[in-house]
C-alpha cells in the first residue's frame, strides 16, 4: 500500500458513517491518474477540498474530525497525516467544481472518495508558482489531453480567493503554464 492508501484505509476504518471526500494535491494524482509517477506515489500527506458547510455537516452528523484526529496520532511516527482542509473559497476552482468530480475507486466502507476533476486540479496547482506544482501541473496536461483553449476557459472561469499574493502566484504561474504547454505542442508538432 502507498502512503495515502494507508492513510485513506486508517481513515476508512475509524469512520462510523459514510463521508464524501475531495482529494487534491498529491494524493490525488497518485490516486486519481492511472499514469501517476512514483515521486507523486511518495506523497506523505491527504489533502482535500470541503465544499461550503461541509465542514459543519462532518462536525454535526459523523465522527469525521475525531477519525482525522485518530489517523493523524497512529501514523504519526511514520510521517504520515491528513490535515490539509480548505473550503472551496480558499482554492482556485471553477465555479460548478463539485458537479465534475471524479470517482476514486476502492475498497471503503465508509468514504466516499473523489478527486478534483482535471480542470480543477490543474487550477489547484496554479495557487503557487513553484516548481513541483508546475511539474504536477503539465503531468495534468498531459495525462487528460487538455488543450490551451480548454487552459484557457478554466483559467478565466477560475475563482481566485481574494488574496493579493495568491492573485499574483496565479497569474505568474499561469502564465509559466500555457508557455510550457505551448513548448510541448510545437515540439510534438514538428
Amino acid at each position: 500500500m502507498t502512503h495515502a492508501q494507508k492513510i485513506l484505509a486508517c481513515l476508512d476504518e475509524k469512520l462510523t458513517s459514510k463521508v464524501d471526500l475531495t482529494l487534491y494535491g498529491r494524493a490525488a494524482l497518485h490516486l486519481g491518474f492511472p499514469d501517476s509517477s512514483d515521486e507523486q506515489a511518495l506523497s506523505r500527506d491527504v489533502d482535500a477540498v470541503l465544499w461550503l458547510g461541509q465542514a459543519e455537516e462532518l462536525n454535526e452528523t459523523t465522527n469525521f474530525w475525531d477519525a482525522i484526529e485518530q489517523v493523524n496520532n497512529e501514523l504519526a511516527d511514520r510521517e504520515l497525516y491528513i490535515s490539509h482542509f480548505f473550503t472551496e473559497e480558499q482554492v482556485i476552482l471553477r465555479p460548478e467544481w463539485r458537479e465534475h468530480r471524479v470517482a476514486i475507486e476502492g475498497a471503503w466502507a465508509h468514504l466516499s472518495l473523489y478527486r478534483l476533476a482535471d480542470l480543477d486540479l490543474l487550477l489547484s496547482k496554479l495557487m503557487r508558482d513553484d516548481p513541483l506544482d508546475r511539474a504536477d501541473a503539465l503531468f495534468i496536461v498531459r495525462s487528460s489531453g487538455l488543450t490551451i483553449p480548454m487552459i484557457k476557459e478554466a483559467m478565466a472561469l477560475a475563482r481566485i480567493p481574494d488574496v493579493s499574493e495568491i492573485r499574483e502566484q496565479f497569474a505568474a504561474a499561469g502564465t509559466k503554464l500555457l508557455a510550457s504547454v505551448e513548448q510541448l505542442a510545437h515540439g510534438e508538432s514538428q
